[in-house]
């Protein structure tokens, strides 16, 4: 069983009555629901947000993570450096990490990366193409090509992040922007992959085909061996292999 923590910054949820209106039970929640229907008994799924102690984010819940999902946008710099330490860990001891939409500029993402995260954007009410790049990869399994998203934001190149080891989606918009909407890496033992749709004022996490991306890349994340951190190995004795 996969056990997945649907992390939410729960700001505009609170104040932002047109984000209430399309997500009156918060993203984080809407989320979470669309993981259980689809994968069912594959995964137990718990969310947690901004507001709580360490952010819900404790040392006993992420050691119980094997996939952490995160959507930020106004409270980056809320989120607390000791958190941010304590999710780097966990990533790269093993779990892994779905950075979704405007997370872009998380503490957690931009630190993985080691670069700014920065790109071009645009909020008018766009229409968005998601294209499938890489045929067969898991992520994109049962996803139409493109699959056609009604409205969203515009997220344009240059996207600052190192080159992914796997793209997986490219999206392109009515302004002729391209972008590199599914993007995976892995860093130490876990793998991470960045996920562009989801602003918070279009219903995208209500969308079948979404939902269905988000499952795919939490069975594509989970860890596939016992979570550990690299560790260093002093080979004293030449052949030490022979007999290992």
């Amino acid at each position: 069983m996969i056990k997945v923590t649907v992390w939410g910054e729960n700001v505009h949820e609170q104040d932002d009555a047109a984000v209430q209106k399309i997500y009156p039970d918060t993203m984080h929640e809407t989320i979470a629901a669309g993981l259980r229907s689809l994968l069912g008994e594959e995964v137990t799924v718990r969310t947690a947000w901004l507001q709580q102690p360490e952010h819900g984010l404790t040392d006993e819940v992420l050691a119980d993570t094997d996939v952490l999902t995160w959507w930020g946008h106004r409270a980056h710099g809320d989120v607390d450096d000791a958190v941010v330490d304590r999710v780097q860990q966990a990533v790269l001891s093993g779990m892994g990490l779905i950075v979704l939409h405007s997370a872009h500029f998380a503490k957690i993402f931009k630190r993985l990366m080691g670069t700014t995260c920065s790109l071009d954007w645009r909020s008018e009410n766009d229409r968005e193409l998601l294209w499938t790049v890489a045929a067969g990869h898991p992520i994109a399994a049962g996803i139409p090509h493109p699959l056609v998203i009604p409205q969203e934001e515009m997220y344009g190149e240059l996207f600052d992040v190192p080159q992914p080891d796997e793209l997986v989606f490219v999206s392109s918009f009515s302004g002729g922007e391209v972008f590199r909407s599914g993007c995976c890496y892995r860093r130490g033992q876990g793998r991470v992959f960045y996920f562009r749709p989801g602003d918070q004022e279009y219903p995208t996490y209500h969308q079948p085909e979404i939902q269905r991306i988000l499952a795919n890349a939490v069975r594509w994340a989970a860890p596939a061996t016992e979570r550990k951190l690299p560790d260093v190995h002093h080979r004293a004795t030449p052949g030490w292999f022979e007999t290992a």
